[in-house]
């Protein structure tokens, strides 16, 4: 029988597994499913605005050198001067 240890240190088992996956699929499972959100996480609470502006592309060269996420880089720099 296998263990797995979850991120809060809870030890599950296949057998627990197998339990609360019979709870769940007869409709008898009491227990507490949270939201599973996909993709990115948000970059803000409030609505994005898309803004279109261009650069040099030798600017550009040195943004995407200094940054995995060109978006993200503008925007933290963008904030720190505000």
């Amino acid at each position: 029988m296998a263990e797995w240890k979850l991120a809060n240190g809870y030890i599950l088992t296949d057998e627990e597994i197998e339990r609360r996956a019979a709870e769940y699929e007869s409709g008898n499972w009491e227990g507490h499913l949270e939201r599973i959100h996909q993709g990115r996480p948000p970059v803000s609470d409030e609505p994005l605005v898309p803004v279109t502006i261009k650069f040099p592309a030798s600017m550009l060269a040195q943004i995407d050198a200094k940054a995995k996420n060109r978006s993200d880089y503008i925007r933290r720099v963008v904030a720190a001067s505000l």
